[in-house]
């Protein structure tokens, strides 16, 4: 048995925790709402992120983040990407130095444009990050909670630590494969966000399969040619952290990002559209660091750049479609 903090208690922290308490690992979720805490000390369900769901009885959750971390050998980093550096940066005080942290925040830091890895390698000690690992893939929470079959990869520069959060996570329902290319796996769940708010977009505005299918296939040659630029491996991008959760977010109705973009097709403001969710949708403030990236590292990313346009300059999402398919023809290319 195994002493785990997840440090989260979103819709993910929780579907997480729950499948590690359910395989008798020693797990503490930390919630930042005490109230969040409470729900599930006493009533075994997380009503406000994972309402339905009843958890172990043996999963522990408190609002206090030093009792969550202090003495954990797994601490997994789950909060909403734009917090993680403060809340990752207050939990580093208390956690061991032999801990093995793994994120499973898909998205980028606004302010600073950094992935994951970048942020904790800084509120992190040298010590605490060593065997860093990632873990991504197409998994909705609420499936995951469920024990709906799922695959997700875990990524490493480091094999044992790879092979450590394998082990750890692996469950008849929950099936880990490993990688080592920490970067790709990064951006791959950062980027598909974007892309799934675009997907929502052609949604809502009743455009078809045709679109989507179009728009899955060229959104993912954005994701590559932009990630491949910045050091990942081109071949991440056609695995479960590249293609595979392009796919469910683009297509799955629990996709957030796919909602608020099909809210928007549909012709509702985003401020209206966010002021009355409680979860987060990471696609909203990846756009913005996409737009940033994509001309840091001189990477054409059209799509990106639309969904960007409709989120902040108020780009009609009809004009959007409009200028993506008149564009000047060019020959098809995976990058």
């Amino acid at each position: 048995m195994t002493r785990v903090a997840v440090v989260g208690a979103g819709s993910w922290g929780t579907a997480l925790s729950a499948v590690l308490a359910k395989k008798g690992h020693d797990t503490c979720l930390w919630a930042f709402e005490p109230n969040v805490a409470e729900q599930i000390t006493l009533g075994r369900e997380n009503t406000t992120y994972l309402p339905g769901i009843d958890l172990p009885e043996n999963l522990r959750s408190t609002a206090d983040l030093a009792t969550a971390v202090q003495g954990a050998k797994i601490v997994v980093s789950v909060s909403p990407a734009q917090v993680v550096g403060v809340v990752m940066a207050e939990a580093a005080r208390h956690i061991q130095d032999d801990a093995l942290v793994i994120s499973a925040s898909k998205g980028l830091e606004l302010t600073t444009l950094r992935r994951m890895d970048e942020v904790l390698a800084e509120v992190l000690s040298p010590e605490q990050f060593d065997g860093f690992t990632v873990l991504s893939g197409p998994s909705f929470a609420l499936e995951v909670a469920q024990q709906v079959p799922t695959a997700v990869v875990a990524a490493s520069e480091h094999a044992d630590a790879a092979l450590a959060a394998q082990d750890l996570f692996k469950t008849e329902n929950f099936r880990v494969y490993t990688g080592d290319d920490v970067i790709g796996v990064e951006l791959g769940g950062a980027l598909k966000n974007v892309i799934a708010l675009g997907a929502g977009v052609v949604a809502g505005l009743r455009c078809g399969h045709n679109t989507l299918a179009a728009l899955v296939t060229r959104g993912l040659a954005e994701i590559r040619r932009l990630g491949v630029a910045m050091g990942a491996q081109a071949s991440t991008f056609s695995g479960l952290a590249g293609m595979g959760d392009l796919v469910l977010t683009c297509t799955g109705t629990l996709s957030r990002n796919r909602t608020v973009g099909y809210r928007l097709g549909q012709g509702e403001t985003l401020e209206n559209i966010l002021s009355g969710m409680s979860a987060v949708a990471e696609g909203v403030a990846t756009t913005t660091a996409v737009h940033d990236l994509a001309a840091r590292y001189g990477v054409e990313m059209p799509i990106a750049e639309e969904v960007f346009g409709i989120l902040t300059l108020g780009t009609d999402p009809g004009q959007a479609v409009k200028n993506l398919m008149e564009r000047d023809p060019r020959p098809e290319d995976s990058f």
